[in-house]
């Protein structure tokens, strides 16, 4: 059984790596990395989140996640404003909107070829049993 756990591991790990190598080779061609897209999104999802919010919804930690948001701002794509107390709230730009709009539909077409050989119904089963998982709170 632990082979066979072991074996499933990596499985989901392939999958995510061939699916992160392809979006990262695409997205350059609008400008991005898959990182920037991410953070890009994550402040699209909630406009004025602090570093810490955005960091946990990209999987990263503060401090990475200060250092991207810098180069974003640096970038255009992003502006950080003073929020209550030391808080500092992040916003997109319209330059970040266009990267973000264009990032979305480079995904869709990477995404699309990458679950290509599953049909809509293994899909949602995918989703659905992933979901199992990331909702377990032993896992």
């Amino acid at each position: 059984m632990p082979d066979e756990l072991q074996v499933l591991g990596r499985a989901v790990k392939q999958a995510q790596y061939k699916q992160h190598r392809a979006l990262e080779s695409r997205l350059a061609s609008a400008g991005t990395t898959l990182a920037q897209w991410d953070a890009l999104r994550a402040i699209d999802r909630t406009p004025g989140a602090p570093a810490r919010a955005l960091a946990a919804a990209t999987f990263q930690s503060e401090q990475a996640f200060g250092t991207l948001a810098g180069r974003l701002a640096a970038l255009g794509l992003i502006e950080r404003r003073p929020g209550h107390g030391r808080r500092i709230e992040h916003y997109l730009t319209p330059a970040g909107e266009e990267t973000l709009a264009a990032g979305h539909r480079i995904a869709d077409e990477v995404l699309t070829a990458c679950f290509a050989a599953l049909s809509p119904t293994d899909r949602s089963t995918l989703l659905e049993l992933l979901g199992r998982i990331d909702n377990d709170p032993g896992a």
